[in-house]
């Protein structure tokens, strides 16, 4: 079996669609071993980085895909007289995230290559629900000008990335409080809370991720980024590698009752995988 690993792999963020990231990424390892000394990831592309790397893939998709044939309705408008979104997402994201992250998934993570969680925080001054939908809307336009193969429109309107490492949280809570606060997108997902801070949806500013990855191109060190559009490509960039689906995928991103649509994406992966890593003799 021979070895051709990146250095440096970011997985974008489209959330169900990121499923195929999953397919394409055990794919490739059955072929091509892989083992990056930074993995970078966003929204829902994070969750699938982080189960991925730890050999879980098989036990979250089998629970996601049972539970999408238990639920009836996408909304439950009884929380709307709370004051509260009607998406039922959240809620079963969370406790899905508690369910797969216990303390030795946490010790298996900081067993395996780093994983950098991307946050997007609005300004001090800025509330963050005003943040966010200035920011989707930005990507609103920037999608039109520029087909958004990678988007930075948060930054248009004064948001900011952090990161959280896989290899320093405390515990499996605050994994969980990264990976939602990664996924925020009002009104589907809450604003998050992580170190005290609002946080909202990691790709708002950069996604793909491939600030923290550029750093290691330049010092010619191999990289691999992960989309989820089947769209136009990224620009290219020396010592960068870019793949996306062959076909689009057909799903939303925030469904919670299509389980072969996220089996679909999946299998779609798995052979766009297996496609690349024979091509990468």
């Amino acid at each position: 079996m021979t070895t051709h690993s990146f250095d440096a792999v970011a997985f974008a963020g489209g959330g169900n669609r990121c499923y195929w990231q999953g397919g394409f990424w055990d794919a490739l390892n059955a072929v091509r071993p892989q083992r990056p000394g930074l993995v970078v990831g966003v929204s829902a592309g994070a969750f699938q980085a982080c189960f991925s790397l730890i050999g879980e893939g098989d036990r979250v998709r089998r629970i996601v895909i049972d539970a999408c044939a238990t639920i009836d309705e996408e909304m439950d408008w009884r929380q709307v007289l709370k004051g509260r979104s009607p998406f039922v997402v959240a809620g079963l994201y969370r406790d899905l995230l508690t369910e797969i992250f216990g303390e030795l998934e946490l010790a298996a993570l900081k067993a395996a290559p780093e994983v950098l969680i991307q946050l997007t925080h609005p300004p001090r001054f800025m509330p963050s629900l005003v943040a966010a939908y200035a920011a989707i809307g930005a990507y609103q336009i920037e999608k039109v000008w520029l087909g958004a193969a990678h988007s930075r429109a948060g930054r248009h309107v004064g948001l900011f990335p952090s990161w959280v490492s896989t290899h320093e949280v405390a515990g499996p809570a605050d994994l969980v409080a990264a990976l939602m606060g990664t996924a925020a997108v009002p009104p589907f997902m809450p604003v998050g809370e992580v170190n005290g801070r609002p946080a909202l949806d990691g790709g708002l500013v950069d996604n793909p991720p491939v600030d923290k990855i550029a750093e290691i191109e330049a010092r010619g060190g191999r990289t691999l980024v992960l989309t989820t559009r089947a769209g136009p490509a990224m620009p290219g960039v020396e010592n960068r590698t870019v793949v996306r689906p062959s076909v689009p995928i057909l799903t939303s991103r925030f469904a919670v009752t299509d389980g072969a649509a996220i089996r679909a994406a999946y299998e779609l992966g798995v052979r766009d995988g297996e496609a690349f890593a024979k091509g990468l003799g």
